[in-house]
């Protein structure tokens, strides 16, 4: 296949739009089912993109789950605590290691995975398609199917479910091109690997990083490669917990991220786990009724008339003082930046949210300022030199 047509660009009124090659060779994917549109193709080559480096940087499967050509959430295939099989609603489902890196970059933030596109480093197996049939996604991209996986997705959307099988050996071309208002962009494609050598200067007075952090690290930077700038990404046993995306300002992405960090680990706070719900409630409004509860608008949710529609008992609220007592048991969290921080304030916000491990670019006026703050909380920090942006 040289062409694919699709039914419009963007938006319904941005017509013809189609895929094609530059040099006129063949396209390197098939449509295995579905009709996947303009965005469904802009979110499979990035999320494909960033689970394909994931698993060649770790050595571990990856999976992505991505809206509006940025990640919701992105994980490595290790195993599930009961913990993580409780707050994702899993049970105990025995789950191969490339459904396990699902599971979790799906469960890292699940209202804005709401409708995703899934990408998977690895072939999609049984166990993955299962644990894909009952969430509302879009799509998926993977290197390849087993005929048991195809069938379950294809019986997903009543047969319309957007299945895309990627060519894993295709590279493209060393310059990209891009057309904006009628002028022609020409770039280098970014190749740039990122290795656990891109931890090695460390520049705080805490230095060590270890193992299952480094790997945390190199998640936060892959992830961010191929998130909408500006981004700061928190990453805690091998899953995001928070991607704070296409903001103008940097202190901005380190609280929405930091915010998205708090909320999972709320999520998993006892009187959270052990809400009562209503038979047949959907998946969708059992994630919002959680949202709300554990928000502080929480009342919203707890209201008399209101409660019933979700749970089964009337929950006790959990109060400003318990959320506190609990988020201060998070710790260990790792964060990177696509760009530097160009102020302190952003380590002293991630310091409220468990960060531990800081990876960066590196490059501020500030640095030392940075790099003080840093030595203040005991974070360990690395300089990489290298900027992550991704428009």
């Amino acid at each position: 296949m040289t062409e694919l047509e699709l039914k419009y660009g963007c938006n319904p009124n941005q017509k013809p739009a189609r895929l094609f090659m530059d040099d006129g060779g063949a396209l390197p994917f098939s449509v295995h089912n579905g009709k996947p549109g303009y965005i469904n193709f802009m979110d499979a080559l990035n999320s494909w993109q960033l689970v394909r480096e994931l698993k060649e940087a770790t050595g571990l499967p990856a999976a992505a789950s991505f809206k509006h050509v940025s990640p919701a959430g992105a994980a490595l295939g290790t195993p599930l605590t009961e913990t993580d099989r409780r707050m994702y609603f899993i049970g105990g489902t025995e789950l191969s290691p490339i459904a396990c890196a699902y599971a979790k970059a799906r469960g890292a933030d699940r209202l804005c995975s709401y409708g995703d596109w899934v990408a998977l480093s690895d072939v999609c197996d049984e166990s993955a398609a299962r644990l894909l049939q009952p969430e509302v996604s879009d799509g998926i991209i993977a290197p390849g199917y087993t005929d048991e996986a195809l069938a379950i997705l294809k019986s997903k959307r009543k047969g319309g479910y957007n299945i895309i099988e990627i060519d894993p050996d295709y590279v493209p071309k060393a310059e990209e091109r891009r057309n904006i208002f009628g002028i022609t962009f020409e770039q280098g494609h970014n190749f740039l690997k990122i290795t656990p050598d891109s931890l090695t200067n460390v520049v705080t007075e805490a230095k060590d990083i270890p193992a299952d952090a480094k790997n945390d690290l190199l998640l936060a930077q892959i992830t961010l490669k191929y998130t909408q700038s500006n981004s700061v990404c928190y990453v805690k046993n091998g899953q995001t917990i928070g991607v704070g995306a296409g903001q103008q300002s940097r202190i901005h992405c380190t609280r929405l991220a930091g915010s998205k960090a708090d909320i999972w680990w709320l999520r998993q706070h006892p009187k959270v786990l052990g809400l009562s719900f209503v038979d047949g409630i959907k998946r969708a409004d059992r994630d919002n009724a959680i949202d709300l509860y554990i928000s502080e608008e929480y009342e919203d949710i707890l209201a008399e008339g209101v409660w019933q529609n979700a749970f089964s008992i009337k929950p006790e609220v959990l109060t400003s003082a318990e959320k506190k007592v609990w988020g201060a048991q998070l710790t260990g969290v790792s964060v990177g930046s696509d760009a530097f921080f160009p102020f302190s304030d952003n380590v002293e916000r991630a310091y409220k949210s468990g960060v531990r491990y800081i990876v960066q670019p590196g490059g501020s006026v500030r640095d030392q300022d940075v790099i003080d703050a840093c030595n203040r909380h005991g974070i360990a920090m690395a300089f990489t030199d290298n900027r992550l942006f991704h428009h």
